[in-house]
């Protein structure tokens, strides 16, 4: 490469200098951090670090800074002369492009490559304004990118620079072969979307990070710090505590059980073909995979924070599932790198336990745990391996042949093929809508053992199956019929979300023509059964003709109705026709022989299991029923 020209070289710059620059144009600064960092950081990082190497940008004294622009780097678009400007893009291009290189154990990290110390932001994600279709596409297109072409693509399209300019600042920040950067770089075309919002770091927007497992943590908290309390209080006791331990061994005693448990030789692995034979199709028929399966290293520190979680370490649990260490040698599912963590899922026939830790750094471990007693290849077809930036990972069962992304609001829509790696990992998939924001509800198509299971994430360990049919009779859902039931109800999914459920199934329980010809409603009912078993919830909901969601009529929790045990239910609305007289509709199951309405200025009864009465607006009424078997039966609650 030829040595630039020296006689257009900017004059050295000072610190004064460099840091007018930084406060001038911090955004494109910024920008230009955020654009080159490795989109596998994910949004929320690539903000934090982008920022922090900005701020970073300003050098310790006016030699070092001399030094570095002795290499004649060009000024800012319109600005030949700002040396300052040059310095400080040189020293953020630099640091952008260290923070893309993998970790390794032969050299000490780079400040860059480690998570920024400043800025911090506790209880928020903060991610940019989300574009449209063409921002989208030139993400990913980014994404394939190496570090120096996404570099070359910003100099140009940002900074304006030519050609020549940008192979010597590709040079001077370090790149091995900037030809080759540039030759990557592609073409200029859609250089103007670069200066969308979607890429602008300082343009952003905030969302909470998991409420219910912060709420849970300070309830854990609270109780951990009463415990101690008490213990404390007595081990001040004479004799240390309650009176004689009797057949206990003393404190600190060596167990061979807990150490057995303990020792990453002594997980149980189940055969890579034993799924085809075993007569059990659960998670104890799932053979360890991943590329970390065999970093004892990792496997010793998974199961130590298991057995005794420190401080630091994030725990959470379904609702009704012990946290407490294995009773015993667990078996191994998974253990490897995912995204920016890495990951090794463990279970003991009880409870399926993720622990997850940074691929760099030591803080920052998690520890989750799921009940699954019960499992069956129905419910035991994935697992959820990580959450990053609204996306989730699974971890398919070994049986699945097959999985398909299909969005649960557009049933006729058919499902976007989804490639599965040699592991059983998914590629990273949109996470279902958050509550309050119902445009797009995802769920996961998996084929295998002669079935296509429908699943699909509630915020667990462990996604939850969805179903249609009748109490006893629930299938899966893959009829065109069944799509359009969920179409209508899947906005209703986040009232159960991190309520340790397993499977959810819907059914159209009755169709009510509606007075005045105004058309025919539809009533459904979604029964959502826990892996407690105790904490079953269900819902009676009312679709009235032309509306694309259905509405909650009543809710029932910890109740049979509209289950196996009793497959019956009753619900009733208020409604209003198109010519504005109020009615109350009601509608029961089969089993309902007719129905009866009082109260509130409103008073009727109807043979059969539908029932329709004229009512004035906001009327209070009580609805109850009588079955097929002369016995009475009141409303789902």
């Amino acid at each position: 490469m030829t040595a630039p020209d020296t006689a257009t070289r900017p004059p050295s710059p000072d610190v004064e200098q460099a840091e007018a620059a930084i406060v001038e144009h911090y955004p494109r600064l910024v920008r230009l951090a955020y654009l080159v960092l490795p989109p596998a950081l994910g949004r929320n990082r690539r903000v934090l670090t982008a920022h922090s190497l900005a701020q970073r940008a300003l050098p310790r004294g006016r030699r070092d800074t001399a030094a570095a622009v002795r290499g004649g780097v060009p000024g800012q678009r319109g600005a030949e002369g700002d040396a300052g400007y040059a310095y400080v893009r040189l020293r953020v291009l630099r640091a952008a492009l260290e923070a893309g290189v993998p970790l390794t154990f032969r050299a000490l990290p780079r400040r860059a490559q480690l998570p920024p110390a400043l800025p911090q932001v506790w209880g928020l994600r903060l991610f940019p304004r989300s574009g449209g279709a063409e921002e989208l596409a030139l993400d990913q297109w980014l994404a394939t990118l190496g570090g120096p072409g996404r570099a070359a693509c910003v100099l140009r399209a940002l900074e304006g620079l030519s050609e020549s300019q940008v192979l010597r600042v590709l040079d001077e920040a370090g790149v091995a072969d900037p030809a080759a950067a540039v030759a990557e770089s592609g073409d200029p075309a859609n250089d103007a979307l670069f200066a969308s919002p979607e890429f602008d770091p300082c343009v952003l927007q905030a969302r909470p990070t998991d409420l219910l497992r912060r709420r849970r943590l300070a309830r854990a908290a609270l109780a951990a710090g009463a415990a101690l309390a008490v213990c404390g209080a007595l081990l001040a006791l004479p004799g240390g505590g309650w009176g004689a331990d009797g057949a206990a061994a003393p404190p600190y005693a060596r167990n061979a059980a807990a150490e057995q448990a303990l020792d990453p030789a002594k997980l149980l692995r189940a055969a890579p073909a034993l799924w085809r034979t075993s007569s059990r199709t659960d998670f104890s028929a799932w053979p360890a995979r991943g590329d970390r399966a065999g970093d004892a290293g990792l496997l010793r520190r998974a199961l130590a924070v298991w057995a005794r979680p420190g401080s630091s370490v994030v725990v959470s649990a379904t609702p009704g599932t012990p946290s407490g260490p294995p009773m015993g040698p667990a078996q191994l599912l998974f253990a490897g790198v995912v995204d920016q963590a890495v990951v090794v899922l463990l279970y003991d026939g009880l409870r399926v336990v993720r622990y997850a830790e940074p691929r760099a750094g030591a803080t920052g471990a998690a520890l989750d745990f799921a009940r699954t007693d019960g499992a069956s290849a129905d419910t035991a077809a994935a697992l959820v391996l990580s959450r990053v930036d609204g996306n989730v990972r699974y971890l398919a069962a070994p049986w699945v042949t097959g999985a398909a992304l299909r969005d649960l609001l557009k049933p006729g829509e058919a499902p976007a093929p989804l490639k599965l790696a040699p592991d059983g990992v998914t590629p990273p998939v949109q996470s279902p809508a958050p509550a309050g924001s119902c445009t797009a509800w995802n769920g996961l198509a998996l084929t295998g053992d002669g079935a296509t299971r429908l699943i699909t994430d509630l915020g667990e360990l462990t996604p939850a199956r969805l179903t249609s049919g009748a109490p006893g009779a629930e299938r899966d859902v893959t009829e065109a019929a069944e799509l359009t039931e969920w179409s209508r109800i899947a906005c209703l999914l986040p009232s159960v979300r991190s309520h340790g459920v397993r499977t959810v199934n819907a059914w159209t329980y009755a169709k009510q023509p509606l007075p005045e010809g105004d058309g025919t409603a539809t009533w459904l009912c979604t029964r959502a059964e826990t892996w407690l078993g105790t904490a079953d919830r269900a819902q009676a909901q009312f679709l009235a003709p032309g509306s694309p969601l259905a509405a909650q009529a009543a809710r029932s929790e910890g109740s049979p109705a509209c289950g196996p045990r009793e497959p019956r239910v009753l619900a009733g609305v208020l409604w209003k026709s198109r010519a504005g007289q109020w009615y109350v509709l009601a509608a029961g199951s089969a089993q309902f022989a007719s129905l009866s309405v009082s109260g509130g200025g409103v008073s009727g009864s109807a043979n059969g299991n539908r029932l329709a009465v004229k009512a004035p607006a906001g009327a209070q009424v009580d609805l109850s029923g009588k079955l097929t078997d002369g016995s009475k039966a009141g409303v789902l609650r």
